[in-house]
């Protein structure tokens, strides 16, 4: 069964981040992402990003993953209000 260290991993070795943080319960899990990756694309691209860094695992051994995907930009401003 897959678990968020795995998720993170997956992620972390497919595309340059700042911050990944993955929860779940082997069946749903929720991400936060930050990558400079996301610059002037929208949430739908971003996202894309995401699953292409995951690739055939979303179909096989990923069933539900929500995530939050932002820029380090974003992420500043979002932790510093």
């Amino acid at each position: 069964m897959v678990t968020a260290e795995n998720i993170q991993t997956y992620i972390e070795k497919a595309m340059p981040c700042e911050l990944v943080q993955v929860e779940g319960d082997g069946h749903h899990f929720n991400a936060v992402i930050v990558s400079a990756e996301f610059h002037g694309k929208n949430m739908v691209q971003q996202h894309q990003i995401v699953y292409r860094a995951l690739g055939d695992r979303m179909k096989e051994e990923i069933h539900a993953l929500s995530m939050k995907t932002l820029t380090p930009e974003q992420w500043k401003d979002a932790n510093h209000r």
